[in-house]
């Protein structure tokens, strides 16, 4: 038996120097599993260790201070890099080949059993009371099609923790104007405004700084005292203080968006997904027995109105644009019109526009949001006028060469004067959407040749009259019941027979 100054030695080189086990036999001149026996030992009282049900030691008890060992270094480590169950039986199989004498299964179930030891939660959870008129806002992450194309898209869920009532909306985007935008719409559709409402630390909302405290974004902080809410934020690693967002983001997730939908229109998409919402409420609370969308309704007499004005979701930046007339705005491009290069443009980004002003704040040019690092979006109509001007340069031009081949080759077979109006009824062709526009305008232009001709006037006519096909419609004229009836004036043209065979005289 070693001494208590002999045994406190081996626990001191193998916890506070972290040495081998063979290390330690080696310097102290102990037998290797003597050296382990007293690493094992932690109840110094006259009792015997424990055993199982037969009476003998377990097999596993040979390495459970090791693996106590790891799991402790484990909690000041990265949650990643944390050992698994896999990994500890390898390090056994590795390390201590000669005192492991379990199975990977015996592993698992010991490291199971103490993980759950170690990381429980001292103070555990209490089911929260909700008060009448709150509600908690998350974002979910799901996949849609708009317009045939993939987006990795995002929904932001809003959800009322009384009445187990919510809405969602879908974006191409996590930022303060997906957020904003989201929240006004609900808003909006239900009339009223949560008193309180609960968030996660969304970057959208705030900024937390070096001593993590929240600072509120600017916008985020004007959008609150608009509407007049009071934003609460969650604690960080505490999703249960919002859990009942957190589950309604997979019910959403669950119910709403499978199949994955598809849709041409994302804002026509949103009404629709109210209104899916305002369905599925009418279904039975799961623990009050009423109707959800009635305990909704009880809920927003504690909400408040909404404000008289509008709220204008939009975040305004100044930007210089550059030499060719295009403004960066998140490291994407946008262009504007020649007119403004290397002078300075407003930029007003929404949750899907990027709209570029001048200093009068009059709209130059109206982009879709691009959600994406590095892109481009060019719209030519600005930039046809100066084409206009000088029709020779259009050829070198990015927009000359995505054109269809029948616009190059009428606009190439015009002489300079031709090429100027071509370029002009182009423009008139294109203003408002310029995808829709170039299709019609290359209909347009295939009808115009194929009947012979290929002047200007003839080329717009046909362009007008497919845009507008179908668009016309006569309304039924609704007569009063005091107008007369009017009889029938039939012509009798036997009159003009007695003049058959008459001469006519001379003047």
């Amino acid at each position: 038996m070693l001494t208590m100054t002999q045994i406190k030695n081996i626990k001191k080189l193998y916890y506070s120097k972290g040495e081998k086990i063979s290390e330690i036999s080696r310097e102290t001149g102990h037998n290797y599993r003597t050296v382990v026996k007293y690493l094992k030992k932690d109840d110094y009282n006259f009792k015997l260790g424990k055993c199982d049900k037969r009476g003998r030691p377990r097999k596993i008890d040979n390495i459970t201070f090791i693996i106590d060992r790891w799991l402790e270094e484990d909690k000041t480590a990265p949650v990643k890099q944390r050992h698994t169950a896999k990994r500890i039986y390898e390090r056994l199989k590795s390390e201590h080949r000669d005192l492991l004498q379990v199975g990977y299964r015996t592993i698992a179930n010991y490291v199971s059993k103490r993980k759950k030891d170690i990381y429980k939660d001292e103070e555990g959870y209490l089911p929260l009371d909700h008060p009448k008129g709150e509600a908690q806002v998350d974002f979910g992450q799901a996949v849609f099609y708009e317009k045939g194309k993939q987006i990795e898209g995002h929904y932001l869920n809003m959800t009322f923790p009384y009445s187990n009532g919510g809405y969602t909306q879908v974006f191409k985007g996590e930022n303060q104007e997906c957020l904003l935008e989201g929240m006004k719409k609900i808003f909006e559709y239900i009339g009223h405004v949560p008193y309180k409402i609960w968030f996660d630390n969304l970057s959208a909302a705030v900024i937390l700084g070096k001593n993590r405290e929240r600072n509120l974004v600017e916008q985020f902080e004007r959008f609150a005292l608009h509407y007049g809410f009071e934003a609460n934020f969650c604690n960080p690693n505490s999703g249960h203080e919002k859990g009942n967002v957190e589950n309604k983001v997979g019910y959403h997730r669950r119910n709403l968006f499978v199949p994955i939908p598809h849709f041409e229109n994302i804002d026509e998409y949103n009404k629709e997904l109210l209104k899916l919402s305002d369905i599925d409420m009418k279904r039975e609370h799961y623990k009050k027995g009423e109707m959800i969308f009635k305990l909704l309704e009880e809920e927003k007499e504690f909400m408040f109105k909404l404000p008289e004005k509008e709220f204008e979701v939009g975040r305004i930046k100044t930007v210089r644009a550059d030499k060719y007339g295009k403004a960066e705005f998140e490291t994407n491009l946008y262009s504007t019109s020649p007119v403004y290069s290397n002078e300075e443009v407003i930029v007003k980004a929404t949750a899907d526009k990027v709209i570029i002003m001048n200093k009068d704040f009059k709209t130059i040019v109206s982009h879709e949001r691009i959600y994406d690092k590095y892109k481009e979006s060019m719209k030519w109509y600005p930039y046809l006028e100066v084409m206009a001007k000088r029709p020779k340069a259009i050829k070198y031009t990015q927009f000359f060469n995505s054109l269809p081949d029948i616009w190059k080759d009428y606009i190439e077979s015009q002489e300079t004067e031709g090429k100027k109006q071509s370029i002009k009824a182009l423009m008139k062709m294109i203003e408002g959407d310029e995808a829709e526009g170039i299709l019609n305008a290359t209909k347009a232009l295939e009808e115009t040749l194929n009947n012979g001709v290929k002047d200007i006037d003839s080329l717009l006519t046909t362009y007008y009259r497919i845009k507008n096909m179908g668009k016309a419609s006569i309304n039924k004229i609704n007569l009063k019941d005091n107008i007369p009836n009017i009889n029938e004036y039939k012509t009798d043209l036997n009159i003009y027979d007695s003049l058959y065979g008459k001469g006519v005289p001379a003047i």
